[in-house]
């Protein structure tokens, strides 16, 4: 087949199944090209792109690739041009294009014995195609749709039997000159495979034979087919029967079903990332980004694409400046910065010690008292009521930070909101972590047995800690250590909600109130930071009430789903490999040898 571009546009050809023009997307409303000819084959469609006199075009068909599907774009004039200008959307597949010359080459391959070729014509006949595709990790069809696929008369369907009635192979081809009146006078062939467990050698070899020589009878002057380029053993084949490499490539759509192929490559010391650093990773290699692992156990990366680098550790990036940094950093500053931009936080101070702490009780009622600096929860010791207890409170949290701050304490729901560029991404209600009596175990088996659960799901991010804090929550609900916890009975063993400390995370961005997502929105602003978790204390999360407790510089990203926080992250490093939100539900994985 040709692979320039000489030949005027022919009209325009969305082809279905049934043989009748269908619109790109399967949308009658839609408006389309007014060039183009696209065979639905069902797994997805052969877009034949020298047919396309604009490639914009090309594109508008490509992006209306159905859920779960593969759609192939072959013969596109500068196909390299057009996935530069469309990076984020479509790649070039690391295939190469091979072609039989029909008028000077002949196959004569025959099937083994007994094995027979013929063409598809029946829906069990489909369903073991479907299979076949299915253990070679290929995209599958509905198959009464292959079935009105291989009865179009552009279309040869076949399948290789075997005496027992067993389908062990298939393989499809497309008359070009039948289908479009190709200048060319050419033909392809697609899905070539076999069932690798039971088909005898030689019958991959049988099914091209015939499809080559049907076009050949056709009055086709070539046979073209793609294969990867490292399938060394069907290229071998192919070479051996007499065909040879040509310059045309193929252009798909990243989507899930074709991650693989584009996707950059997995880094050294990956294994070494934790979950948070590795999220980051992944959403980088899902887009070809590159990824260099520059500290594996710190979480450090660095990040490239085209001629832009950035450093990353989880979702700290050097986007986030060091007074960004800082105002995180230091919670009396964060409360400064937040205050003065009329947003609400506890009342409260930095610890002075003697009477002026004890005043400060006085007044506030019940207090949290924390370090100044710190994360994690470390050092924090909720629901001081008593003198006593604020001088303990405050020699724990100086073991973190020799500055220490005393806050009001406010009853609520606690919230971790995830600003990314300013737009709230994502919101979760974290709960402390609690056990539930079975009437037989003792509050601290039941403990250690939920820590060992919630390290397993958070790959050793989360424990509950048996330290002070633990014994002074249990001991204010009544309960000892020892005791064992009635069949049912719910205890909360910590006062805070920190993931690391055992607390559970539950998603409510959905229902998120204005008020709220404007607040944190404000406060990103006033931080003057690209990424942030802020903490709040909330009546719940559809109401306005609010006071904003916290701003975290590193929010855990992994904690979110299914909320997009990495791909935002990414959108905000790299702009340029953004795409709209599309939703695919993919039905396979992998490539065949020829498709």
């Amino acid at each position: 087949m040709s692979t320039t571009d000489g030949a005027p546009p022919t009209p325009r050809q969305d082809i279905g199944p049934g043989g009748d023009p269908v619109m790109a997307a399967g949308e009658p409303d839609r408006d389309a090209p007014d060039e183009g000819v696209v065979l639905d084959c069902g797994w997805g469609r052969i877009v034949f792109g020298q047919t396309f006199a604009r490639r914009t075009h090309a594109a508008e068909v490509l992006r209306s690739e159905a859920a779960g599907a593969r759609d192939i774009c072959m013969y596109l004039r500068d196909a390299h041009v057009f996935v530069a200008k469309h990076s984020d959307e479509f790649f070039v597949d690391p295939s190469l294009t091979y072609r039989l010359d029909l008028t000077s080459t002949a196959l004569d391959a025959e099937p083994p014995p007994g094995v027979t070729l013929h063409e598809l014509t029946r829906l069990a006949e489909a369903d073991a195609v479907n299979a076949i595709y299915a253990r070679n990790q290929m995209v599958t069809a509905a198959a009464d749709v292959l079935v009105d696929v291989a009865e179009r008369p552009e279309v040869v369907h076949l399948v290789a039997e075997l005496s027992t009635g067993e389908i062990i192979g298939t393989v499809t081809g497309v008359d070009h000159g039948a289908l479009f009146d190709d200048p060319a006078n050419g033909s392809s062939l697609w899905c070539l495979t076999v069932d690798p467990s039971i088909a005898p050698p030689g019958v991959g070899q049988a099914l091209l034979a015939a499809i080559a020589r049907e076009m050949t009878a056709r009055g086709r002057s070539s046979l073209d087919l793609s294969v990867l380029a490292d399938n060394t053993g069907a290229i071998r084949l192919y070479e051996r029967l007499g065909f040879r490499r040509v310059p045309d490539l193929v252009v798909k759509r990243k989507n899930p079903i074709n991650e693989r192929l584009f996707r950059a490559a997995v880094p050294d010391h990956y294994e070494e990332l934790n979950p948070y650093a590795r999220l980051v990773a992944d959403e980088a290699m899902r887009r070809g980004i590159r990824v260099e692992v520059t500290d594996g156990p710190w979480g450090e990366l660095r990040l490239t694409h085209g001629a832009r680098t950035v450093h990353t550790r989880e979702s700290l990036s050097e986007l986030t400046s060091a007074l960004a940094m800082a105002r995180c950093d230091d919670k009396r500053v964060t409360r400064r910065v937040l205050s003065d931009a009329g947003l609400r936080v506890p009342r409260g101070a930095t610890s002075r010690g003697g009477e002026a702490d004890r005043a400060l009780l006085a007044e506030l009622g019940q207090v949290v008292v924390k370090p100044a600096r710190g994360e994690q929860g470390r050092g924090i010791t909720v629901g001081v009521r008593d003198p006593e207890a604020l001088e303990r409170a405050v020699s724990a949290a100086r073991a973190h930070c020799p500055d220490v701050l005393i806050e009001e304490m406010v009853a609520g729901q606690d919230l971790r909101v995830i600003v990314i560029d300013h737009e709230v991404v994502a919101a979760a209600v974290r709960r402390p972590a609690a056990v539930i009596g079975d009437g037989v175990h003792t509050v601290a088996d039941l403990i250690e047995r939920q820590s060992r659960r919630r390290s397993a799901a958070t790959g050793g991010e989360s424990r509950i800690p048996v330290d002070a804090g633990t014994l002074d929550t249990v001991a204010a609900a009544g309960w000892s250590m020892d005791d064992v916890l009635p069949d049912g009975e719910a205890l909360t063993v910590r006062r805070t909600a920190n993931l690391h400390t055992g607390g559970t995370i539950h998603d409510v961005t959905a229902g998120l109130h204005p008020v709220l997502a404007e607040a944190c929105v404000a406060a990103s602003r006033a931080i003057a930071i690209p990424v942030t978790g802020l903490d709040l204390l909330v009546a719940a999360p559809d109401q306005p009430e609010y006071v904003i407790i916290e701003a975290n510089e590193r929010p855990g990203l992994a904690n979110h789903e299914p909320q997009p926080t990495a791909e935002r992250f990414m959108d905000l490093l790299f702009p340029t490999t953004a795409a709209p939100p599309r939703l695919w539900t993919p039905r396979g994985h992998g490539d065949g040898a020829s498709r």
